[in-house]
């Protein structure tokens, strides 16, 4: 009989941020392939009254559906209560009791789910173990990054998490560094299995004519690629700088955030905003036309995961330079994969371009070296957990 699965995070793409955490879709629509589960998805948004551009970002939280069916998958949004400045240390209490009511209703509605597996650790993962105790269910977390590295570092928040990890079923990382985070963090070693993220290899792949696909997009020159929110822990401020040592060299930035506008002044007042194109927010067909068409992906982050832009871009064929931070130099191995950052710098991007376009690996080499990267893979390992601890 199939395992009734609770996917719980509140990072699930909807139809007004489908973006957002499309990778937790991935892995969840692959688990759903295994044919070994059912599968419905619950993804609290932080509950906000108000639709205005004053509040952009939590004014898309107002306009989220109450429920859609993606990819086969039935998801819910239900709010709860967030309490701006102040509420980071109340946010796992609020989100777990604003969830007794919708998860009973869907008991009482015949989905009595065997498992809660929750992706992030706070406040989703420290919610999902109070629900866990309250509704008498194992709970499984996965950690993705920035829960761990960030978050984890301020007191009451990293208790919780230390408790959360403790009392749970089993607990997951997407990379090895993440596993040995929460070893300092106190957690039993035992209980941690690191099952790393895929990507979608069929979507992701190398541009059958990729001077046709560079003649499209209008590139002319070596181009750098920089993917990712735009905020100050993905860098590209840092790759924006480089290029006034990179002459002839253009930097595409695809992605939306709150220091846009900076970057883009920053870019003129550089004198290199001729060599900056930014691209907004990128579908994922259109993106694995740009990884193509680059010549190297630009990662400067301050802290990761596995990101899955280092993978979507090196199935597309196209080498990556990259800090040496979180799971990163897990996959950035050979100089086939492209080359890690000394240093978080401008001058070191800079040395690192250099290098590798004297040194370019055969694209078809650097393909190759994601095969392992496998969403099948993350599925079954995953499913395999999730039956052990039905056990």
């Amino acid at each position: 009989m199939k395992k009734k699965v609770l996917a719980l995070t509140n990072l699930y793409p909807s139809m007004v941020m489908p973006r957002n955490g499309i990778f937790i879709e991935h892995r969840l629509r692959s688990l759903l392939g295994t044919g070994g589960v059912k599968i419905k998805t619950v993804s609290p948004v932080p509950y906000f009254p108000l639709k205005t551009k004053r509040f952009e970002q939590y004014s898309k939280f107002s306009q989220a559906p109450k429920a859609e069916v993606r990819h086969g998958i039935e998801v819910t949004y239900p709010r709860y209560p967030v309490i701006p400045k102040i509420g980071m240390n109340l946010a796992p209490f609020l989100y777990a009791s604003a969830l007794i009511r919708p998860l009973t209703n869907l008991i009482q509605n015949g989905y009595d789910f065997d498992v809660i597996d929750t992706y992030y650790f706070y406040p989703d993962g420290v919610a999902a173990a109070l629900l866990g105790f309250y509704f008498k269910k194992p709970v499984i977390i996965t950690a993705l990054g920035s829960d761990l590295n960030i978050i984890a570092t301020y007191p009451l928040p990293r208790r919780m998490i230390q408790w959360a990890a403790r009392n749970v079923a089993g607990t997951t990382t997407v990379c090895t560094a993440l596993a040995d985070r929460l070893v300092n963090l106190g957690v039993d070693k035992g209980k941690i299995q690191t099952i790393l993220h895929g990507v979608d290899q069929e979507l992701f792949k190398p541009p059958e004519d990729r001077a046709d696909l560079r003649k499209r997009l209008a590139l002319n020159t070596t181009t750098l690629l920089s993917v990712g929110n735009l905020i100050e822990l993905k860098g590209h401020h840092i790759a924006i700088q480089a290029l006034t040592s990179l002459p002839d060299i253009e930097l595409l930035i695809a992605g939306q955030g709150k220091e846009e506008n900076k970057l883009r002044a920053q870019a003129r007042s550089l004198g290199v905003v001729d060599r900056v194109r930014f691209l907004g927010l990128v579908n994922q067909e259109d993106l694995c036309d740009y990884y193509g068409a680059s010549d190297i992906l630009v990662l400067a982050s301050s802290n990761e995961g596995i990101p899955n832009v280092l993978l979507e871009s090196m199935a597309c064929g196209t080498p990556t330079i990259a800090t040496s931070v979180g799971g990163i130099p897990e996959v950035i191995t050979s100089p086939e994969t492209g080359l890690l950052m000394e240093e978080r710098t401008p001058e070191a991007l800079v040395q690192a371009v250099r290098t590798v376009l004297a040194n370019y690996p055969d694209r078809k080499n650097t393909r190759r070296q994601i095969e392992k990267f496998s969403w099948k893979n993350t599925a079954e390992e995953h499913l395999e957990l999730i039956n052990s601890i039905l056990k």
